[in-house]
C-alpha cells in the first residue's frame, strides 16, 4: 500500500477525462463503490493501493484539485 501508487492512480485518472467524469457520477450515487472501483482500477494497472491509501492521498497528498471531485461529491469519504 503506497501513496506513490495512489499518486500514480490519480495521474492516470486525471489523464482520462471520460474516466474522471464517470467516477464523479458514480461518487455522487455510490461513494463507497467508487472507492472500491478506484482500488480495482489501481490493481488493473499493477498498483498496490487500498481504500485507506485512496482516502489518505485525497486528504493529505493530492495537489490542488486532483482529488477534490471525489471529496466534494459526498462531502468527503
Amino acid at each position: 500500500m503506497s501513496l506513490e501508487d495512489a499518486r500514480a492512480l490519480y495521474d492516470h485518472i486525471r489523464d482520462d477525462a471520460e474516466l474522471t467524469r464517470d467516477l464523479f457520477r458514480q461518487a455522487l450515487q455510490d461513494p463507497q463503490g467508487t472507492l472500491q472501483r478506484l482500488v480495482t482500477i489501481a490493481g488493473e494497472r499493477g498498483l498496490q493501493v487500498d481504500r485507506e491509501d485512496v482516502q489518505r492521498y485525497l486528504q493529505d497528498e493530492a495537489p490542488g484539485g486532483d482529488g477534490q471531485w471525489l471529496l466534494k461529491a459526498r462531502g468527503g469519504l
